[in-house]
This record gives C-alpha cells, sequence and structure tokens, in this order.
C-alpha cells in the first residue's frame, strides 16, 4: 500500500493496518483513535464480519471487495465537518473512475454504477469532553463480488468493478486511488471550503432534481421534490405547499411517475 501511495506521489503519514478479517473496520479504527492513533491511520480487512451501513444496516463484506476505513482528526467548523461524507463520495467516486466505471453518487452515502450500488460509506464521529474528537469515515467499494452469492434482496441491486469492467482489479489499487482522492478533497475542504466540494459533489450526483423523491428516517416518511444539498450537504426537499426543510439524515428513494 505504502509503496502504491508513493508511486502516487503520497508519503502516508499515519500507521496502515492490514487484517485478513475484523468484525469492522471502523469498529477498530475507533479503537485506535480513542489510543491516540494519529490522524490519517488506515484500517484494511480483507473481509468483516459484521461490516454495516448507515442507520445499523448489515453491509455484506465477503472476500475481495475493500473495507476501508480512515481516521481524520478535523479542526473545523460542525457544518464543514459534515461534508466529509459528501467528500469521500467525490472522492471514491473519481477513484472509480480509474478503472473505469462511472460512479453516481446518492445522497448521502451511496455509489451507484447505473442503478445498482458498486459501494456506499459511513462516517462515524467520536466526541469527548472538549467536543469532537475525531471522524472515522468507511469506505467499502464492491470489487469482486459476484451478485448471485449475495442475500436474495442485494443480488438486484448490487454491482462490483468485476461485473462493470469484465476484469479483475487488485483491491490494493482501489485502495491507494481512494486514499489518494480523499486525501485531495480534505485539503481542498479545509482550504477552499464548501463551495469547491459540493460544486464537485453536484456534478456527480444521481440527476433526481426536480424530481419526486420519499425520504425515510426514524419512523418518519417525507415526500417532496429535490431541490438540490445546503452547504452542510443537507437535502433540500421541497414539500407540498411549497416549504423547503432540510433533511440531515435517511434514505431517500425516488418516485417515479406512473
Amino acid at each position: 500500500m505504502r509503496a502504491l501511495l508513493e508511486g502516487r506521489g503520497l508519503a502516508w503519514p499515519a500507521p496502515i493496518e492490514h487484517f485478513a478479517v475484523v468484525g469492522s473496520t471502523n469498529d477498530v479504527a475507533k479503537e485506535r483513535a480513542r489510543a491516540g492513533a494519529a490522524e490519517w491511520s488506515v484500517v484494511l480487512a480483507d473481509r468483516q464480519t459484521a461490516g454495516r451501513g448507515r442507520h445499523g444496516h448489515v453491509w455484506a463484506s465477503p472476500a475481495g471487495n475493500l473495507c476501508l476505513s480512515i481516521l481524520l482528526r478535523p479542526v473545523w467548523t460542525p457544518e464543514r465537518t459534515m461534508l466529509l461524507p459528501l467528500a469521500a463520495g467525490v472522492a471514491a467516486s473519481e477513484a472509480l473512475g480509474e478503472f473505469g466505471v462511472e460512479v453516481r453518487l446518492k445522497w448521502p452515502n451511496d455509489l451507484l454504477a447505473g442503478e445498482r450500488k458498486a459501494g456506499g460509506i459511513l462516517a462515524e464521529a467520536l466526541s469527548g469532553a472538549a467536543g469532537l474528537e475525531a471522524v472515522v469515515l468507511g469506505i467499502g467499494v464492491n470489487v469482486a463480488v459476484d451478485p448471485a452469492v449475495l442475500p436474495g434482496d442485494l443480488r438486484a441491486t448490487t454491482t462490483s468493478l468485476r461485473v462493470e469492467t469484465g476484469r479483475d482489479v487488485a483491491v490494493a489499487d482501489v485502495a491507494a486511488a481512494v486514499l489518494a482522492r480523499l486525501a485531495v478533497w480534505y485539503d481542498a475542504l479545509a482550504s477552499l471550503g464548501a463551495p469547491a466540494l459540493l460544486d464537485a459533489w453536484r456534478a456527480r450526483a444521481v440527476p433526481w432534481w426536480g424530481h419526486p423523491v420519499e425520504v425515510r428516517y426514524g419512523d418518519r416518511v417525507i415526500r417532496g421534490i429535490a431541490r438540490g444539498v445546503d452547504e452542510r450537504g443537507a437535502l433540500l426537499l421541497e414539500e407540498e405547499g411549497g416549504r423547503v426543510t432540510a433533511v440531515l439524515s435517511g434514505e431517500v428513494l425516488e418516485l417515479r411517475l406512473r
């Protein structure tokens, strides 16, 4: 990994750990964060036994795919920190483009190739007495998985780099590409703020703006017209009557008119 990153002009500044099997790379990275690990510490695993997505959803993590977590310690405003999942999405989209796969970003954390999920992002914050101490970014990419081996409800909605390109891609190469692009967008977010990142994210977002969508979070369901994202990365939803609601979290689905 270090050699691949050096080939991209990056001398990685923190430990890179690799495991054959873990419960969750995010959980390991959070343990490292609590123990004082340096920013940009990386945890990789060949397989996860307890991988998860947002809202506790199970993330299938068979061998041959990217299971990656990065420890960050931003010293920014909370509003800027909230944009880290979008920065990770842009970075992952650009990285997968290097391997010939056009990835669109579905708010807030999905990586789509066509209409199928090629990966996802899970950001978890750690706070202490002084406030935010760290953010762990988990990035999962389906590199080699055959959707046919997944549980039935995932087979029709999942894809991988192998499926999309018809060739094998080394997981380490994907990891290096993702880390390199994340470093670029992290620096851009630190130095330039939200506008450049949001422009890049919007350019890669699924084209749902002006379309009816449904957002579910907790026990609540909101329907309306997707109008964009604000400077915090919140989804702007125009409800019936014209009221615009900023939604910070949830699962979004396009409502197709028949």
